[in-house]
């Protein structure tokens, strides 16, 4: 949980915020101050920056961290969106400032970790980038003021459409329709490289009168410049992961350089499953500043399309390989032992719930999936057994064994993911 004061830097996101009341309180309104009750974790990046701050004086910058945690946000359940859910988060946090190459390495971790799931059935992802400089700057280069209004209705392109933001930008950001057809002009933008970027804004900037020596142009060259060094680096490492989108501009407030969604092929109905920027006024104390890029992925959203639309499943219920018999419940002692003994080897393995008919216990291995049912030494239908055996019900072969050096056959020895 955080402080009501942390999580609410965030603008219109707050409405999605859960804050905690006592129970005595509910159906009454509150005696707290929403900024010192407590709420439930939004992200994981707020967080983090209490904990820079509260820890630097121990932390070695530049200071690298990953976190998987469950957060919470008051949204519509829908295809892939959660009011409870897992994320993935990494950040790299400087001590004053921070080099922009980090800006180039992490989402480039978080391509190769995405990569690593098409195995089981995931699409190609590729980031796309933009940089709040680049867009602040062309704003106030068209007069606009409410830079933070424009970004947040400019977040809801894909959600709303352009004919709907546009009438946003008039009605909520006090755009004229020329500025608010200007904004929707910048966000169509998109590039494969840097110098595609930069011919393309420049000529934007032109046709709406921008000069290239305002203020206005200056500050938006600086993003320009960084957007187009993040293309051109990381297309050296993996060709076409990530590419310039203008229309990126993730609602958050705290946001100040860099911002990130990731989108898999064929699957634009899911949305963003990877985002995240830069931010260079989140931590701070006193005059020391803590900036940072960092970017989490949506693990909850993702498993859920794996397994919807992928076909992924695991390959079987159970995660144990191996199901010790009891014989009785005198000799449970025995059958504990040999579990303990093949999970110390890394054999995940169970133990028969009761020592019910052989038969019955068999079939509790099958209905779960479990590929081995183990005899301790003892009798077996009557007849005596000298040795522990150990049965693959999924073959039949039978054979006797030794917990301290039997192994399993690879494709059974553990649980995995597969694809229909």
């Amino acid at each position: 949980m955080e402080q009501g004061s942390s999580l609410l830097k965030k603008g219109e996101t707050s409405k999605e915020i859960y804050l905690l009341s006592r129970l005595q309180e509910v159906g009454h309104e509150s005696d707290t101050p929403v900024n010192d009750r407590l709420g439930l974790h939004f992200d994981l990046t707020v967080p983090l920056s209490r904990y820079v701050v509260e820890h630097s004086g121990d932390l070695a910058f530049p200071f690298k961290r990953w976190q998987i945690q469950k957060v919470w946000r008051g949204e519509r359940p829908q295809e892939g969106r959660f009011r409870e859910f897992v994320q993935a988060d990494i950040d790299v946090i400087g001590n004053g400032d921070l080099p922009d190459h980090y800006e180039v390495e992490l989402p480039l971790v978080m391509v190769s970790a995405l990569e690593e799931l098409r195995a089981f059935g995931l699409p190609k992802a590729t980031v796309h980038a933009n940089n709040r400089k680049l867009s602040e700057g062309f704003y106030r280069g068209l007069g606009l003021t409410d830079i933070e209004g424009v970004l947040r209705e400019i977040d809801k392109l894909d959600k709303i459409g352009a004919d709907e933001v546009a009438k946003l930008l008039v009605d909520t950001c006090g755009a004229d329709e020329a500025q608010a057809r200007a904004c929707l002009e910048l966000a169509e933008l998109t590039a494969a490289d840097g110098k595609e970027l930069a011919d393309k804004f420049d000529a934007l900037c032109a046709a709406h009168g921008i000069a290239d020596d305002s203020d206005a142009y200056m500050l938006a060259r600086q993003g320009l410049d960084t957007l187009a060094m993040i293309v051109d680096e990381a297309a050296l490492i993996r060709p076409g992961a990530v590419i310039a989108d203008l229309k990126i501009a993730r609602g958050l407030d705290y946001y100040t350089g860099s911002v990130y969604e990731t989108f898999l092929d064929g699957a634009a109905s899911l949305g963003s499953i990877c985002s995240g920027g830069r931010y260079d006024n989140l931590a701070s104390q006193g005059n020391r500043k803590y900036p940072g890029v960092g970017l989490s992925i949506g693990l909850s959203r993702l498993v859920s399309y794996m397994l919807h639309s992928a076909g992924a499943h695991a390959s079987r219920v159970c995660p144990a390989s191996v199901l010790v018999a009891v014989w009785n419940e005198q000799d449970r002692s025995a059958a504990n032992l040999i579990a303990n003994t093949l999970r110390s080897r890394g054999i995940a393995a169970d133990v028969a719930p009761t020592a019910a008919k052989l038969g019955k216990q068999i079939k509790y291995a099958d209905k779960l999936g479990i590929p081995y049912v183990w005899f301790p030494a003892g009798a077996t239908d009557g007849d005596d057994t000298a040795s522990d055996e150990v049965k693959n019900i999924v073959t039949g072969d039978q054979q006797p064994a030794d917990p301290k050096s039997w192994q399993p056959d690879t494709v059974y020895a553990r649980q995995t993911v597969v694809i229909d």
